[in-house]
This record gives structure tokens, sequence and C-alpha cells, in this order.
């Protein structure tokens, strides 16, 4: 079956961090690549990205679904951003270096290149490590960090119930999907692209009444636990910061303070090789 926003068990030490550390990290990460556009340094958090990925375990076919989505999402954002605005580039850095003419406004400059090249290295910088604190975060463990760095233990217990609940419903799909073609509702490749549409479409009434349902059913649970009683509740997989969660952190403040300082020195978050 897909693997889809699960949770992966390896023995590495991107597993040994906690959910906060690495949930601290990966919204600096997305600031620090955000906030510049300098094609030097997403190259380098690219390469960082890559490496920690390798360091984690996580297979490539363990995310496969999620990268070729990514991909495809990165060619229609280049593809609609060359038509709508084929000259931004030349825009930003002030400057226009033709390579190939091409017909009325659309044509190929090398500031254009560079601005889609920045655009897909911001995609190669970030990507990696959401997969990553996806594939190597428990739900459990993340909500007990959350509430340990003062958050309320209703919210933290709703981010992880929400981070299993979404594994649960592709199962579910996949299930509902195998039951419909077993009944004759074609949905492979041998139907024409409208028709696998609309057979489709018959899963999503089940698979709502199947999460509704479900919903239903831990509610009942929560309360006769007398969930939300206390203003305090204990973790059974709670862990204490560590010395490699303190690195991680002070990584992820690092990263945006360089982003930052390029930025003041340079004037701007834009890298200019062309003057």
């Amino acid at each position: 079956m897909v693997n889809l926003f699960n949770y992966i068990d390896r023995q590495s030490p991107v597993h040994k961090l906690t959910g906060a550390a690495k949930f601290a990290l990966l919204i600096l990460w997305m600031l620090a690549a955000m906030t510049t556009f300098c094609t030097p340094y997403l190259c380098a958090l690219t390469v960082l990205a890559v490496l920690l990925f390798r360091l984690s375990k996580i297979r490539f076919r363990d995310v496969a679904v999620m990268i070729w989505l990514t991909l495809v999402f990165l060619a229609l954002n280049n593809i609609l951003i060359y038509l709508f605005s084929p000259e931004h580039g030349v825009e930003i850095y002030g400057s226009r270096t033709l390579l190939f003419a091409g017909i009325g406004r659309y044509t190929v400059t090398a500031q254009q290149l560079l601005y889609h090249l920045n655009v897909v290295l911001k995609y190669t910088a970030t990507i990696p490590i959401v997969l990553l604190f996806v594939a190597t975060t428990n739900p459990s463990e993340f909500a007990a960090s959350l509430n340990r760095l003062g958050v309320s233990y209703k919210i933290s217990y709703s981010v992880a119930l929400a981070l299993r609940y979404i594994p649960d419903t592709v199962r579910e799909f996949h299930d509902i999907s195998q039951s419909q073609q077993a009944r004759g509702i074609e949905m492979s490749r041998k139907e024409n692209m409208v028709k696998r549409l609309t057979n489709a479409a018959a899963i999503i009434l089940p698979l709502i009444l199947s999460g509704m349902d479900r919903i239903d059913v831990v509610t009942n649970a929560m309360e006769l636990r007398g969930f939300g009683k206390n203003k305090t509740r204990t973790w059974y997989m709670g862990r204490k910061f560590s010395t490699g969660d303190i690195l991680c952190i002070l990584l992820g403040i690092l990263l945006v303070a360089v982003s930052l300082s390029y930025t003041l020195w340079n004037g701007g978050r834009y890298w200019n090789p062309f003057g």
C-alpha cells in the first residue's frame, strides 16, 4: 500500500531526536530557505537536507509518492511562472542576457533561468526536511514534546490524532477501492480517465461515512476516559531534551541567522551574478 504521511520506524540518529526539536528545525529551516534567493546558499541547504535524509535511513521508495507529487507540482509551478511572467528574472536582476529568441515576449534569458533555478532549489532544500519530519516523528511523542514546550495538552493531542488519522484515511481509501473493484467497478488504466474519475467518486461517500464513524468512536472513548478534565496530564511517550535536540535547534537558528545576515550584507535577498 502507498505510504503517505506516515511514521516509519527506523534506528537512526534522526529518529532519536524529540518531535519538538525536529519541528523547531523544520520551521527554522523553511524560514531560512524562504527568506533568501541566494543560489549558493540554497544549494548548500539542498545538499545538507539530502545528507540528513540519508542519515535518517529513510529510503526513496518509502516516500516515493510524495516526491513524485512534489515534482509534478514543481514542474507546473515553473511552467505557470514562465507563461504569466517570462521575463520576471529580468525585472529582478536589472539586466537582460538573451539566450534564445522565442515568439513574442516568450524568450529565454539567463536571468529568467536563474530565477527558475532558485524556485527549484527552494523546493529541493525544504521538501526533504518536511518528509523527514513526517516520516521520523512518532505522533504521540511529538504531542508530548509540544506539551513540554508549553502548548496545551489538548492542542498537542489534537495534533497527534491528526497525524495518526491521515495514514488511516489513506488505508481506508485503499480498502474501499479494493472492495469497489471486487464488485466490478473498474478503476485501473483499462478505463479512460473520465470513467476512472467517475468511478473513484463512488469511494468518497463510504470514505466520509467511515471517517465520521471513526471520529465518533474516538470521541466517545476520550469522553469515557475523562479527557480534558484535568489541567495537566502525563505522557507515555514523553522524552526529555537531549544534547542532540539542543544542537538540532541551534542548527536551525544558525541557518536563519546566515540567511538574514546575507540579506543585510547584500542589501537584498537576491544573489546577482550579472553585475
